[in-house]
């Protein structure tokens, strides 16, 4: 296929509209280089992430970013027209051309800050092999939360040639998309899993033109380059509502594009096919009603290079004319039903379209600066990949987690082992050793200045997510307060003063840095120290029994104690997340602030209940400028199913550094 011009459908849908500015597409891939010329003229806006730096012209994945970018936004009248050019773009690089691998946390924290950014489409050309289509829970959460929030994304079947799954296509409520050839046939090393045979449809992945950085173009195939052209096309459907005066509506827009596709030719290709074949006349004949045919255009076949070597550049034409009515669709072919995720622990690559070894499935014409073999492979994977063929900063944190620090090199490490006094262990000095939190802890109480050569993390379940810099003239006091936290981390479980859990408030700056491991965390400032509390969990139980007695006059002290445990920690392990969302900080808030849990408790524990659920939800009532979530419990009896269960609602306002509740506790009834 020459170029985006030949598919059928758009041309007829580009008469309409070529896209809108409140369309926003966030493009999650490889760095790009917007100062290639198709890109004259495009809104494009680069959000700053983990990968930092400008697209390299040797890099394999600004490559990949930049092509898959110019197949969305490249502007007509340049050599590379893309197929929603007056779209607002969302550039978020995730993917590295330093062999950096991507993990879930991290491609999840991507799709937050997507979310946050005001998309209405996220496109992900990669994914990671998984043997059931499951999830970290990180990424589970995230994709729910594009649900949720009636943002599609569309996502690459991947590159294996197999009946197999890549997350986080295979997730619910995703768009998975497969490659097919011009012929429009399913290309033999598209991924064909069971439950992309609900969610998933084939799009043109073969020979598709882009740019590429640098200047230039480049023709690749596989199921990363055909996932943008579905993202286009949904994005000027979107833009058509948006023309008609109808608010945009993405899931509305998956439900037609999997409804109106067409089946495959050949019997043999059913499972292959997916749902169907991308049919833009059948999406637009169900979203507008109208009915449009038109006649396919005579297209050019090239070989997918999927043997590990550049295919030939002088494909063979294919004499493949054929004419076809839009159609509107077929009943039957819902979206998905959701389903729950298994969480697995596993990491991911972008999409390359490889054979069953790890050769890059492109075609390019004879370029001494681009290479026909790839370094990435999908296959056997612990990373998310690319589907090749071989906020801004300012935004505000409310994080759980644990306190940790890091040396960031070698040399550092040695600084504190030879700055920090010796231990005595059995009347012989031994050398000290900077990794004993105990020796830190009392080193920095001496020399509190030497706190800000480490590098101080944030850690969820033994992985830093954010690295605290304390910054301004309350840096001294900020750093003060983490010393005094780890301190309390360091005790005995039964101590009084022993710290289980901490909450730091901050915002993002939009800068990284580099662990002793090679992880690569984003920095967050704390303003000063209000916020920063550490959860004695000891001494909260008790003073959040103490605050039951003042509203009921008996108190089931050791079922109080077993609910508060359990709230708090379903919070922080059932429940975990960034800290980034509005509703995650309202849910972290509510956490921390246990005084006000212990209230709304109260009621339901005097009357033997357990914790059932803890929703959030965006608030009807809100003052001005700010932003509200009601956060409700919901309890149950464990020895009576016929009881009625109790909900308490509280409103929090997550608009500032840090959050606070509004209003009194609200509380019902209700059967379910």
């Amino acid at each position: 296929m020459p170029d985006v011009t030949a598919i059928p459908g758009i041309k007829q849908l580009w008469a309409k509209t070529s896209g809108n500015s409140e369309i926003c597409v966030a493009v999650l891939d490889g760095l790009v280089d917007q100062n290639h010329a198709c890109f004259a003229g495009a809104n494009l806006t680069r959000l700053p992430t983990l990968v930092q730096g400008d697209a390299m012209p040797q890099g394999d994945m600004s490559t990949h970013g930049t092509h898959v970018t110019s197949i969305i936004f490249g502007q007509h009248g340049t050599s590379v027209p893309g197929i929603a050019p007056r779209c607002r773009g969302l550039i978020i690089p995730v993917f590295s051309d330093g062999g950096r691998k991507l993990s879930q946390l991290d491609l999840a924290r991507a799709i937050e800050q997507a979310v946050s950014a005001g998309a209405h489409i996220i496109n992900i050309s990669g994914g990671q092999l998984t043997d059931f289509g499951e999830a970290e829970d990180w990424l589970a959460r995230a994709v729910r939360l594009c649900n949720d929030s009636n943002i599609l994304l569309v996502a690459a079947a991947g590159n294996d040639g197999c009946q197999c799954l890549h997350v986080p296509a295979a997730l619910p409520a995703v768009l998975a998309v497969g490659a097919m050839d011009e012929q429009g046939q399913p290309i033999d090393f598209s991924n064909w899993g069971e439950t992309y045979q609900n969610q998933g449809i084939l799009a043109p992945g073969s020979n598709i033109l882009g740019a590429q950085p640098g200047g230039g173009t480049v023709r690749l195939s596989g199921t990363s380059f055909a996932t943008p052209i579905v993202s286009g096309v949904a994005a000027l459907l979107l833009s058509l509502q948006v023309q008609q005066g109808v608010s945009p509506d993405p899931q509305k827009v998956r439900t037609a594009l999997l409804q109106s596709a067409l089946p495959c030719d050949a019997a043999d290709t059913d499972n292959r096919c997916l749902v169907g074949k991308l049919n833009i006349l059948g999406a637009l004949n169900l979203l507008t009603g109208e009915t449009m045919s038109e006649e396919l255009e005579t297209v050019t076949a090239s070989g997918c290079g999927c043997g590990g070597t550049g295919a030939s550049n002088q494909p063979e034409a294919a004499a493949h004319t054929a004419r076809t009515q839009a159609q509107p669709g077929y009943e039957g072919m819902e979206a998905p039903p959701l389903v729950e995720i298994a969480a697995s622990s596993a990491e991911m690559v972008p999409a390359e379209a490889t054979a069953p070894t790890v050769a890059l499935a492109q075609t390019v014409p004879p370029r001494p600066s681009i290479s026909t073999t790839s370094t990435m492979s999908n296959r056997n994977s612990n990373y998310v990949t690319a589907s090749q063929s071989d906020a801004s900063t300012g935004g505000v944190v409310y994080a759980l987690g644990t306190l940790g620090y890091d040396f960031a090199t070698e040399a550092r490490r040695d600084t504190f082992k030879q700055l920090m006094p010796g231990v005595a262990v059995d009347n012989t000095t031994v050398p000290a050793n900077p990794y004993d939190a105990r020796q830190m802890v009392d080193y920095l109480a001496e020399s509190l200045s030497e706190a800000k050569a480490l590098i101080w993390t944030l850690n969820i379940e033994l992985t830093p997510v954010y690295a605290i810099e304390p910054v301004g003239p309350f840096a001294r006091d900020v750093y003060a307060v983490l010393q005094e936290l780890l301190s309390g981390q360091i005790q005995a479980e039964d101590s009084a003063d022993y710290v289980e859990r901490v909450s730091i408030p901050g915002r993002l700056t939009g800068r990284t840095v580099k662990l002793f491991s090679g992880q690569v965390v984003p920095v967050i400032e704390p303003e000063n120290t209000r916020g920063m509390y550490g959860w004695k969990v000891n001494n909260l139980v008790t003073a959040a029994i103490e605050t039951v007695r003042e509203t009921a006059a008996e108190v089931n002290e050791a079922g109080m104690q077993r609910t508060l445990d359990s709230f708090l920690n379903r919070i922080y392990y059932d429940l975990r997340n960034l800290g980034t969302t509005s509703q995650d900080r309202a849910l972290n808030f509510a956490a921390t602030n246990a005084f006000q849990a212990a209230s709304t408790f109260a009621e339901a524990v005097a009357q033997g209940m357990e914790l059932d659920s803890i929703t959030v939800e965006k608030s009807p009532f809100c003052r001005i400028d700010s932003d509200c979530w009601d956060v409700k419990l919901k309890f149950f009896d464990p020895e009576n199913s016929r009881r009625a269960k109790k909900v308490f609602r509280f409103t929090i306002d997550v608009s500032d550094l840090i959050p606070v509740t509004l209003g009194e506790v609200r509380s019902w009834s209700t059967p379910y």
